[in-house]
């Protein structure tokens, strides 16, 4: 059976993503296959394993995705991997509310029954570290500590006063510490951690950071703990959100090329997405808006998130795929952008600098980029009458993180869906549908309802 563990911390900014990165890299010294997942719906966590590992890291959101769906992807992915390591979100009780535990790293935790390895900034105290440790272990008796990992350490001799505080009345071990470097702090920007194929170093600090780390934690026994996996919830799923047999579709049915944008500017797609158009008789063909002069033959358009603030020139100045985009939509072929690729529709983008770059022009809008986050968290999806892929009524998840507002867009351009968000349940509309192009701010899960790819390739056929 393969091995098993989640890293967790007590808040965000624990340093989790390095720690994680440089674990995987020091279990595939050692000769391991190392599969990494990340809990939530973060994008850049998991670009950050995948650069390391050589495989594709996957998302698992208890809120977003479903039960069945996270087993299914938990178990597709481990094929051929002898090692999972989970990273966490936030901190290790953090989810959807302050009520529950939906959408934690703990629901993961507990629905795969993975021990878990706690990180704690040790910076600011030393005896007091058990206190918090003893909190997180009673706070919910089914989720299984079982380690401790102290970052951000001053001295040995600050790291045996926290391993003090822990030993006198906790059950976790403590494994060990990681001193306060730089090399394990990751650079940030406004939308978060800088993304791994930007940093050019990045293996060889990896490498490095992962020798540090088998002289000052006990990977053996991490190694141990992964073996502690309480097999408790089913392992396979029972809805059509498991994609881990094939639908049989009929051969003389047209398999219908979907193209997806994938550059550094559209970086943010869930890989669950591509296997879903893959597990119901697409073929995605993956393209450059910034390279490439043109698309690929095909059926259909998928333009998901990204920076393409942090492109813009570029994509402005690639006026031959601009302009065979926007045809491709006044076409009336099939479109879906998401967030990045909304932007990319419009008119134009304005970058933090004022400098005004044009866009594809399919949406009569102009979107600015804006020093403050604009809007963050969950979103629940519920399709409005014009809906292209959805019934009206029917739901899917999904969740928003961007800096960038739009202009008023006009009221002749339709708005096919109702957003909800916890702390709105009036909700708004979006969802912007012109000819056969639907797109929004909104980052959707397609597992969370799969009538969406569905429908997408049946309109691409």
């Amino acid at each position: 059976m393969s091995l098993s563990f989640l890293i967790a911390a007590e808040r965000s900014g624990a340093g989790k993503t390095m720690i994680t990165a440089a674990i995987a890299r020091a279990f595939m010294e050692r000769g391991h296959v190392v599969q990494c997942f990340k809990v939530g719906p973060d994008f850049i966590d998991p670009g950050y394993h995948t650069a390391v590992t050589g495989r594709t890291s996957r998302n698992l959101d208890g809120w977003m995705m479903g039960r069945d769906a996270c087993l299914s992807t938990f178990n597709r992915a481990m094929d051929g991997a002898d090692i999972a390591v989970v990273e966490g979100v936030m901190g290790l009780y953090d989810g959807l509310s302050g009520a529950g535990d939906e959408g934690s790293t703990a629901q993961i935790a507990k629905l795969l029954g993975l021990p878990v390895i706690l990180i704690i900034d040790g910076s600011s105290f030393s005896r007091s570290a058990g206190a918090v440790v003893l909190g997180f272990e009673q706070f919910d008796p089914e989720v299984h500590i079982a380690g401790i990992i102290f970052n951000k350490v001053g001295s040995p001799a600050h790291y045996e006063m926290l391993k003090a505080g822990v030993q006198e009345r906790c059950r976790a071990e403590v494994l060990g510490y990681i001193p306060r470097d730089k090399q394990w702090h990751t650079p940030e920007r406004h939308l978060g951690l800088v993304m791994a194929a930007e940093r050019e170093t990045l293996q060889s600090t990896i490498k490095n950071l992962a020798q540090q780390l088998e002289q000052m934690v006990d990977v053996n026994k991490i190694i141990e703990i992964a073996g502690q996996t309480r097999r408790s919830a089913p392992t396979t799923a029972s809805t059509a959100a498991d994609i881990s047999t094939s639908p049989n579709p009929d051969p003389r049915t047209l398999i219908p090329k979907i193209a997806v944008a994938r550059d550094e500017a559209f970086c943010f797609c869930y890989q669950d997405n591509i296997d879903l158009l893959k597990h119901f008789g697409a073929e995605p063909v993956f393209f450059s808006p910034i390279h490439d002069a043109a698309l690929p033959d095909v059926q259909g358009l998928y333009l998901p998130g990204g920076y393409p603030e942090l492109h813009a020139e570029a994509l402005s100045r690639n006026a031959a795929m601009r302009t065979v985009i926007s045809s491709f939509c006044a076409a009336g072929r099939p479109v879906y952008a998401e967030c990045g690729g909304f932007l990319y529709l419009l008119e134009s983008l304005i970058d933090l600098n004022g400098t005004s770059y044009e866009m594809a022009g399919v949406f009569p809008a102009r979107a600015t980029m804006l020093p403050r986050l604009q809007r963050l968290g969950y979103v629940e999806v519920e399709a409005l009458a014009g809906h292209l892929f959805l019934d009206a009524g029917e739901k899917i998840r999904g969740h928003e993180f961007h800096y960038s507002a739009i202009s008023d867009m006009p009221a002749t351009i339709q708005r096919t869906c109702r957003v909800t968000r916890r702390k709105d349940k009036a909700g708004f509309a979006e969802g912007f549908r012109i000819h056969n192009t639907l797109a929004g701010y909104m980052h959707l899960h397609f597992a969370s309802n799969t009538c969406f790819a569905r429908n997408f390739i049946r309109r691409c056929r």
